[in-house]
C-alpha cells in the first residue's frame, strides 16, 4: 500500500512560485494602465472643470479673465478662476494693492486640485507655492511676440495681451491690458485652444507650472506637444531630456506638455476636451492657437 505523500516536493514549489511570478508580471502592466487610465480621465474631467469655470466668468463679466496683469503680482487666471471653482473664500482674502511676495503669499500655498493633472508628480519647491499642470494660450511664438519666430509669424491666442487701445505690448508687462470676448473669436471657438496642458517642474530651480507666476502662466504652439525641442525660459531653466523636459535660455516660450502617452490634453473655446496627439501636423497645432487668423484646419 502506497504512502500519503504530506507535502509538495521541492520542484513543484518552484514550478508554483514560477506560475505566479509570471501572473504578477503579467498583471502589474495591466494595473498599472488602468491606474493612469483613471488618472488620464481625472485629468480631463479637471480641464472640463476649468472651461466651465472660464465660461462662467465671461458670462459674469462679459469678457475673458486676463491671463495674467503684471509680471510678478501673482494676478494670473489662477486667481481670476477661483470664485468659479468654489473657492471664493481665497479669491475674497486676496490683496490686489499686494505684490508677489506679499500677504497673498499663503493664499497661492493654499493648494488647488483642479489646477493639478494627477499624471504628474506633484511639486512645491518654489516658496512652497505648488505647481500645477494646465496653462492658457498665448499665441503662436513667445511670451515676447517675436516675429517670425522659427519661420512663424506671430499671432494671438485667446489670452494673449493688448494694451488698452488694442496695441501690441509683451505678455503680462505692467501696461493695463485688454482681453478678449468669445465673439472676438472669429476663427471659431471650437476650432480655438484656451488651454492645454502642462509639466510641473520636475527637478529644484525649474518653476514651469508655477502658473501664479506670469511668465510660466501661459503656452504657446511655436513647437508641438511634447517637444524634444527645448522649452525657452528666461530664467530657472534646468535642462532635464532624458524626462522629457528640456530648455534652454532666452525669452520664454513654453509649450504644452504632459505624461499621458502619446498627446496632451486641450481645452477648446466652447468648453470641449480635446486629445491631441503629439504626432498631430505643426501648422494645424499653430492654427488652433490662434483666434482671429483665419486659417483653413485639416482633421486633428
Amino acid at each position: 500500500m502506497l504512502q500519503r505523500r504530506k507535502a509538495f516536493t521541492l520542484i513543484e514549489l518552484l514550478v508554483v512560485i514560477a506560475i505566479i511570478a509570471v501572473l504578477i508580471a503579467l498583471l502589474l502592466p495591466a494595473v498599472q494602465q488602468a491606474r493612469e487610465a483613471a488618472r488620464r480621465s481625472q485629468c480631463k474631467n479637471n480641464m472640463k472643470q476649468l472651461g466651465l469655470a472660464l465660461h462662467n466668468y465671461h458670462d459674469t463679466m462679459g469678457i475673458l479673465p486676463y491671463g495674467c496683469h503684471g509680471d510678478q503680482s501673482g494676478h494670473s487666471w489662477c486667481l481670476y478662476l477661483l470664485p468659479f471653482i468654489d473657492q471664493a473664500n481665497v479669491y475674497n482674502k486676496w490683496n490686489f494693492n499686494c505684490s508677489y511676495y506679499g500677504t497673498n503669499q499663503a493664499l497661492r500655498q493654499v493648494p488647488q486640485p483642479v489646477y493639478t493633472c494627477p499624471s504628474d508628480t506633484p511639486t512645491q519647491w518654489w516658496d512652497n507655492n505648488p505647481l500645477y499642470n494646465y496653462a492658457v494660450c498665448l499665441g503662436t511664438t513667445n511670451n515676447a511676440k517675436s516675429s517670425p519666430l522659427n519661420s512663424v509669424n506671430w499671432a494671438a491666442g485667446a489670452f494673449d495681451v493688448v494694451d488698452a487701445s488694442g496695441g501690441l505690448i509683451q505678455f503680462c508687462t505692467p501696461a493695463a491690458p485688454k482681453t478678449y470676448r468669445l465673439r472676438d473669436v472669429s476663427d471659431g471657438t471650437s476650432n480655438t485652444i484656451f488651454m492645454s496642458e502642462v509639466r510641473q517642474g520636475p527637478v529644484n530651480q525649474d518653476i514651469r507650472g508655477l502658473a501664479w507666476y506670469a511668465p510660466f502662466a501661459g503656452f504657446t504652439t511655436n513647437i508641438g506637444p511634447n517637444s524634444a525641442s527645448p522649452d525657452v525660459m528666461g530664467n530657472f531653466c534646468n535642462n532635464q531630456p532624458s524626462m522629457g523636459m528640456p530648455c534652454v535660455g532666452g525669452a520664454t516660450a513654453l509649450s504644452s506638455r504632459s505624461k499621458h502617452v502619446g498627446g496632451v490634453h486641450t481645452l477648446m473655446g466652447d468648453g470641449a476636451v480635446r486629445f491631441i496627439s503629439n504626432n498631430i501636423n505643426l501648422p494645424t497645432w499653430q492654427g488652433l492657437s490662434t483666434i482671429q487668423n483665419g486659417e483653413v484646419l485639416g482633421e486633428f
